[in-house]
This record gives structure tokens, C-alpha cells and sequence, in this order.
């Protein structure tokens, strides 16, 4: 049992450990807060501690790359392009700035391409390719305007741009475009509320007073601005460099080159230490040189002199490996670019002629389609209407047939009711001619039997009229409708008048079957024309036939 249990708790150790090792070896997953730390950590020691600084870059890049974070992706790239520039490897600075150039490109980031447009203008200028340097500036500037009318960022976004141009043109002591350019930072410094613009505005206004001569108050400015960078004690504090050159360019020209001399020394401590400017060093070292002759201290201003083309060769001299490729003039942006470009014109041409070869195919097909549609509509809708007057024509056909036939029985029941009623006419006229003979012969015969056996043969003129009347109605259903319907007012008289001329019956054919004389007829057939409203010119018999 002690075995087992041993055994079991062995096993039990071996598996904690396994997955203690498989938990060591996996990656720790990093949350944004502590992703947005490293960017935060990078921007604090760039100037203290410039490796770390890079490493630190670095590491928020590739997260950036992992989490797909394209804009922060490019923060890491300007910052790392940055610290190499104020560290004076220039190469490295400018291969970090073009690859953050190239991913804000592809994705149209207008607010990274501003920023590293301007870093891009620095460095040419550290060599002095102004129109390289301006073109970069500018194009920072111009994107940085458009963001503002856009309405994306405020009018201070445009400071920076407005405020190289100052610093190139008094760099290259060009005072009048110097001028221009620092009196569109005030404008842009009124219609806004930051605190660092004015001081950054201070120290111009220092120098424009030493070019003025005015170098009371210019010392007064800069003391006020160092003042305020060294209280402030941030990124901003690497500006005291700019600052202390100022100042000892006024006191020199002022004649305190004591003052002079702590003035380029502090810019020259401040720029090593914080790993900055390092145009300036130079600059100050040329500024100490000059003072020392003045003073007549010929051996510092020969130490001075070496350090000054100590620096020069090291950071712009061809022997420097960290800018061979660039004094080389190997512009890579514009190669890679052009050929980019170039790839890119040749893919959208490709892209286009696809769409024109689908659009070619898609209207191909909606012209047949179209006419395909037409075409079956068209016949579908000869065959519809054909069909129709097909349809028509027969049901056509068939009223004329059975209206034809209709009529024929018609006439044939109708000559049918005319030979019967002829033969009534003919049997009153063949009794009441025997009635007539037997009244001229007396003799031997009962005169008052036969009359009486003739009236029970012969019958009452009513009589034979209910029965034509019943056959007629039965023939012509529609025609004592028809008529009463048109002609309520008239009598029993003229409905029988009517029905005798629809059947042709002559005046005294009439008189015959109706028992009256032929005057009577010829009387009631006037009468009935006038209740018939009709003229003279109007034939009485077509009237009748058509009701």
C-alpha cells in the first residue's frame, strides 16, 4: 500500500512540474496597459538612456506588429528614428524613418507621414542639402494643414512645421525668411493657449533681438526661457542646449566672455548628457574658439578648434561608417518608392484592364440578355395576340353560326305560325262560304242544325287569336318584352297589329284573323304609327322588324 500510495504521489509531482515548465515556457501575454507602459518608458529615458530607449521601441514595435496596431507600429519606428538621429547615427535614423515612411504610406496615415516628413527634412539638413531639407519640411507642413482644415487636429498641429522653418532659416542665417516664418508661429501662438509654444517662441524672440542689437532684453528673454525648461523638467529640458548656444552668442557680442564661455559649456554638458543636439556641440564648440582668441587665450581656442573637427569628422565625415550611405547620396526612400510605385502603377494597369475586360463581359451579357428579353417578349406577345384573335375569330365564328342558326329557326317557326294562321283564315273563309250556300238552299235542309254545327266548328275570332298569340310568344319571346318596354302605352289592339306586320300579314289577312273589316286595320295601323312616333319617310314594317 506504501508503494502505491508513493508511486501515486510521484506521479502526482511529476505532472505539476511538467506543466509548471510548460507555463515557464510559454510567453507572458502582454495587456494593453502594460504594452502602452514600454511606449511610455521609451519616451522617458530616450534622452537618458538612449540603448534602452531603442530596445524599449523595439519591443512596443513588434507587439504593435502582433496586436495589428498599424499607427502605433509607426510611433515605434519614428521614436527609434529619432533617438539615432540625436545620437548622430544618421544612417540608422534615416533606414527607421523611411521604413515608418513606407507603413504610413500603404496605409495613408497623413498624421505619422507629417512627423517623419520632418524628421526626413532634419537630417538632410545636418548636411547641408537645403532643398532636400525644405522639400521635407514642407510636405510636413502642407499635410499637417490639411489635417487642420479637415478638421482632424487643431491650428496648434501646424506649429511645428511653421517652427522648423524658423529654426532652418536662422540655422542658415537667412533673417528675412526667418522673419516670415517666426511671425506665422505668433499668429498661430494667438489663436491658441500652450504654455511650451510661447517659451519655444521666447527663445526666437532672444535671438531676433541679438540680430537687432537689442541684447539686454534678448538676455532677458532666454534667461526667462531656460528658466522655465529647467523648472518644467521633461522631454522640453533638451531645449536649454538651443537656449545656452543663444545666450553665449549674445554675451559674446555683448563683451562678457566669461559668461559667454559658462553659456556654450552648459549647452555643451546638457547636449552629452541628455544625447541631443548634437549639431549644437560643434556649434558651441566653434562659439568657444571664438571667444577664447578674443580673450587671447590661443591654446583653449586651439583645444576648442580640435574638438570641433573632431566632432565634424565623426559625425559628418566620410570616415564615419554611420553615414557613409549617406553622404554617398544613396537616397533608398526614393528608389524603393519609385519602384514601389512603378509596381503599383503596373498592378493598378493589370487591375484595369481586368475591369475593363469584366465590364466588357457583364455589358456583353446584359445586351444579350436584353435582347433575349426582347425577343421572347416580342414573340410571346405576337403569339398572345394571335392566339387572342384566334380566339376571337372562332368565338366570333360561333356567335354567327349560332345566331344563323337561331335565325333560321326562327324563320322556319315563324313560317310555320304563318301557314298556321293562313290555315285558320282559310277554314273562316271555307265556313263562312258553306254558311253562305246553305243560306241560298232552304229547301229540305235544317238550316238551323247546320248554322249551329258551322259555329261550333268555326269557333270565336278570340279564341283563334289566344292560340296564335301563345305560338308567336312562344317564337318571338323577346318581342312583346322588347316593345312594352319601349312603348308602354300601347293597346292590346297594337300589340296584335304589331305582331301580324312582323309576320307580313297583308290588311286583309289581318281582318281575317282578328275579326274585323280591313278598314278598321288600315284605321289601326295609322294610329299605331303616330303612338310610334314615326314619320312619313319611316316604314312601318322595317320599325316593327328591328324591335
Amino acid at each position: 500500500m506504501k508503494l502505491n500510495q508513493f508511486l501515486k504521489t510521484s506521479i502526482l509531482l511529476i505532472v505539476i512540474a511538467f506543466n509548471s515548465l510548460l507555463l515557464a515556457q510559454k510567453p507572458k501575454e502582454v495587456n494593453n496597459k502594460e504594452w502602452n507602459q514600454i511606449l511610455k518608458n521609451a519616451d522617458q529615458i530616450k534622452f537618458i538612456n538612449p540603448k534602452k530607449s531603442i530596445e524599449e521601441y523595439q519591443k512596443f514595435y513588434e507587439l504593435s506588429l502582433q496586436k495589428k496596431d498599424t499607427i502605433k507600429a509607426i510611433k515605434a519606428l519614428i521614436g527609434i528614428g529619432f533617438v539615432y538621429s540625436h545620437n548622430v547615427n544618421y544612417s540608422k535614423s534615416y533606414d527607421y524613418y523611411w521604413k515608418a515612411l513606407l507603413l504610413a504610406e500603404n496605409t495613408n496615415k497623413d498624421d505619422s507621414k507629417s512627423k517623419i516628413y520632418q524628421g526626413l527634412g532634419w537630417l538632410y539638413s545636418y548636411f547641408n542639402k537645403e532643398e532636400e531639407a525644405l522639400k521635407y519640411i514642407n510636405k510636413s507642413l502642407e499635410l499637417s494643414k490639411q489635417l487642420v482644415a479637415k478638421k482632424k487636429f487643431p491650428i496648434a498641429r501646424t506649429f511645428g512645421g511653421y517652427f522648423a522653418l524658423t529654426n532652418f532659416y536662422r540655422k542658415n542665417n537667412n533673417y528675412e525668411m526667418y522673419q516670415k516664418y517666426l511671425d506665422s508661429c505668433f499668429q498661430i501662438k494667438n489663436q491658441t493657449q500652450e504654455t511650451k509654444i510661447n517659451y519655444y517662441l521666447e527663445t526666437e524672440l532672444g535671438y531676433k533681438l541679438t540680430h537687432e542689437k537689442k541684447y539686454a532684453q534678448a538676455i532677458e528673454k532666454l534667461k526667462r526661457t531656460k528658466k522655465y525648461y529647467e523648472e518644467k523638467n521633461d522631454t522640453s529640458e533638451t531645449y536649454i542646449v538651443i537656449v545656452d548656444y543663444l545666450l553665449g552668442e549674445v554675451y559674446q557680442k555683448t563683451g562678457d566672455y566669461d559668461k559667454s564661455i559658462n553659456a556654450y559649456l552648459n549647452s555643451l554638458t546638457i547636449s552629452k548628457k541628455l544625447h541631443c543636439h548634437a549639431d549644437y556641440r560643434i556649434m558651441s564648440c566653434d562659439g568657444l574658439v571664438e571667444v577664447y582668441k578674443k580673450k587671447g587665450d590661443h591654446l583653449k581656442a586651439f583645444e576648442y578648434l580640435e574638438k570641433s573637427k573632431e566632432m565634424n569628422e565623426q559625425i559628418f565625415s566620410s570616415k564615419s561608417e554611420s553615414n557613409k550611405d549617406l553622404l554617398a547620396v544613396k537616397d533608398t526612400y526614393r528608389i524603393t518608392k519609385e519602384k514601389q510605385e512603378k509596381l503599383e502603377a503596373e498592378r493598378e494597369i493589370k487591375i484595369l484592364k481586368q475591369e475593363e475586360y469584366i465590364w466588357f463581359l457583364k455589358n456583353m451579357l446584359l445586351i444579350v440578355c436584353i435582347l433575349f428579353l426582347l425577343i421572347f417578349g416580342f414573340v410571346f406577345i405576337r403569339n398572345l395576340r394571335s392566339k387572342h384573335k384566334n380566339e376571337k375569330k372562332i368565338i366570333k365564328e360561333r356567335q354567327e353560326l349560332e345566331l344563323k342558326r337561331k335565325n333560321e329557326i326562327l324563320e322556319l317557326k315563324n313560317k310555320e305560325l304563318t301557314a298556321s294562321a293562313l290555315q285558320l283564315i282559310e277554314k273562316e273563309e271555307f265556313l263562312n262560304s258553306l254558311k253562305n250556300k246553305l243560306s241560298k238552299q232552304k229547301d229540305n235542309i235544317d238550316v238551323k242544325v247546320i248554322s249551329r254545327m258551322v259555329n261550333n266548328i268555326q269557333g270565336n275570332p278570340n279564341s283563334n287569336w289566344k292560340e296564335f298569340e301563345a305560338r308567336f310568344t312562344n317564337i318571338n319571346q323577346s318581342f312583346y318584352t322588347n316593345l312594352k318596354a319601349q312603348f308602354p302605352k300601347l293597346s292590346q289592339t297594337d300589340q296584335k297589329i304589331c305582331a301580324l306586320i312582323k309576320l307580313n300579314f297583308s290588311s286583309k289577312e289581318m281582318s281575317s284573323l282578328l275579326g274585323i273589316s280591313a278598314e278598321s286595320v288600315h284605321t289601326s295601323r295609322y294610329r299605331l304609327r303616330k303612338k310610334l312616333g314615326l314619320t312619313r319617310d319611316q316604314n312601318l314594317t322595317d320599325f316593327i322588324n328591328t324591335i
